[in-house]
């Protein structure tokens, strides 16, 4: 596989990476609500419906995902009848996680089985929660699923580019110190040279002099040079107190010319961002105890496994839903019969189905495409990460198209566990995935070598997933763009007869978990009042 040079298939996320590191987080996170990406979630605690109607209360919920087991919940509190269809095995749709004696088979027929020893695991799908993200929050609140500590931003992981320092991963806290006090000493030049006179007052000017200082670890001198103040920011080599020695080794810092050639300083932003602002918490044992205690919690009695829907019908007094049994491919398809009927289906899916709506709502279906992605879990015999590197969680970046390793952030200093050996997105998820399974495996170990070469002698299993080969979703997320949102959202977000809408597609953070609870929320809502109407 090629490595793209930098300015080659340029993702969003890198683009506003690379925002980040220039302009700022403000910056990013204004571009991020432009784009509907970045939104402090509305969510409040203790949502609830009035009283379901007397009459016309049967409802038909497509999909066991977050967006269908809330609609579900919401609706069966509220005294609806609630029967939900899930065309795969299990329930949770893209909040999944994949555990030893698992299988799983992509579009192409390509299988891969799990074999990750008991107690390890990895999440293909969502993995981390914000602090922002109240709805699925309050959920694991209600439901009682235990969360712990998610960490984004590890100063002591990597940041790597083949063409830097000869191909060498470097700490994020050498980088990042450096160019903050490259910049920095850079500034106070210029403040020195009173070129901001007509800004400043000198009272001012020297105000911020000692905050350049502070900020960038600048001497008394407002230089940034090997020192005490420059290693207490980006590290000592070898730490204090590795043998006696009057004072800590100090190392030298890089200057800026050559941090602005190597293109590192794009990697500084993993925790600017508001979508990865910290705290982010994580679900006890995976992802999936959300989806799970959401299950239980609306009975699993209520939830048909296997069932792929292949056309909905409308009319002024039912909605009546073509289902097929997986199981019995023979038998002719079912009908199922309802008053309303909640779809949460992905729009790539829906869009290839007959589906029986107004032309405007079958142009919003038809208007959203979808992001491939690519995800690698790698289980290894031993934590190299940890016991040679001091890395606890957190993540590493690098330009290779494995773009991150993510470390586990549970059971820390137990002797195996699962890295994120790869998180690809557009094209690079594409290549990755025209690969075979065990060959995709291969490739993304081989990078993953590059920044931790004990890589290879501790492997021991992995599992490669691309969301585009997913047969129950055929792409990660909806990938709205603004004309597209402009054009089309209202409208997928509107009661059409009795056909409602639901998902991380039909919300303002797509490919959030968050996403497919408010919009759960807001399609219910919804069919609750034209119900109580009629």
């Amino acid at each position: 596989m090629q490595i793209p040079s930098p300015a080659a298939g340029l993702s969003r996320r890198a683009w506003l990476q690379r925002l980040g590191a220039v302009a700022g987080s403000g910056a990013v996170y204004g571009a991020l609500s432009t784009l509907g990406l970045a939104e402090a979630s509305p969510a409040q605690a203790g949502f609830k419906l009035g009283p379901a109607p007397v009459h016309g209360r049967r409802v038909l919920v497509l999909g066991a995902g977050v967006a269908g087991l809330v609609s579900a919940l919401e609706l069966l509190r509220a005294g609806y009848e609630v029967e939900i269809v899930e065309f795969q095995d299990r329930i949770g749709g893209r909040c999944w996680t994949l555990r030893g004696g698992d299988r799983y088979t992509e579009l192409g027929g390509a299988t891969q089985d799990c074999r990750f020893d008991r107690g390890q695991y990895f999440n293909p799908g969502p993995w981390r929660i914000p602090f922002h993200h109240h709805g699925v929050l309050d959920y694991c609140r209600q439901l009682g699923v235990k969360l712990e500590p998610f960490v984004q931003l590890n100063h002591n992981a990597y940041v790597h580019s083949p063409r830097a320092a000869g191909g060498r991963p470097q700490r994020l806290r050498e980088v990042q110190a450096d160019f903050h006090g490259d910049v920095a000493e850079l500034l106070a030049k210029l403040v020195r040279q009173q070129a901001l006179d007509e800004t400043l007052t000198a009272e001012d000017r020297e105000r911020l002099l000692q905050a350049l200082r502070q900020f960038g670890g600048l001497d008394e001198e407002s230089r940034y040079r090997a020192g005490e103040i420059t290693a207490d920011r980006r590290g000592f080599d070898p730490f204090p107190g590795m043998g006696v020695v009057a004072h800590p080794p100090e190392t030298d810092p890089q200057g800026l010319q050559s941090l602005l050639r190597s293109g590192l300083w794009s990697q500084l932003e993993q925790g600017a961002s508001f979508e990865f602002q910290t705290p982010l918490f994580q679900p006890v044992g995976g992802m999936d105890r959300i989806a799970h205690a959401l299950a239980q919690a609306v009975g699993m009695q209520r939830i048909r496994l296997r069932r792929r829907v292949n056309a909905i019908q409308q009319d002024a007094s039912g909605v009546r839903v073509q289902v097929q049994d997986l199981d019995r491919p023979g038998q002719p398809t079912q009908t199922l019969r309802a008053d309303w009927c909640v779809c949460t289906l992905p729009l790539s899916v829906l869009s290839q189905l007959d589906v029986q709506c107004s032309e405007p709502l079958r142009q919003a279906i038809d208007a959203v495409p979808y992001f491939s992605a690519f995800k690698a879990g790698l289980q290894f015999k031993r934590r190299f990460w940890e016991e040679d590197e001091a890395i606890f969680g957190g993540m590493s970046s690098t330009e290779l198209p494995i773009r991150v390793i993510g470390y586990p952030n549970h059971d820390l200093q137990s002797r195996k566990g699962v890295l994120l050996g790869a998180y690809a997105f557009g094209t690079q998820a594409l290549e990755f995935t025209a690969l075979p399974p065990q060959e995709r495996l291969r490739e993304v170990l081989r990078m993953d070598s590059q920044i931790h070469p004990q890589a290879p002698a501790a492997y021991e299993c992995g599992m490669a997933i691309g969301w585009h080969r997913h047969p129950a979703t055929l792409g990660c997320f909806g990938d709205w763009s603004r004309v597209a949102r402009q054009r089309h959202y209202p409208t997928l977000l509107k009661m059409d007869g009795r056909l409602i809408l639901a998902g991380e597609h039909a919300s303002l953070l797509p490919a959030w978990q968050e996403g497919a609870v408010l919009s759960a929320r807001h399609a219910i809502t919804q069919l609750h009042e034209k119900a109580r109407a009629a």
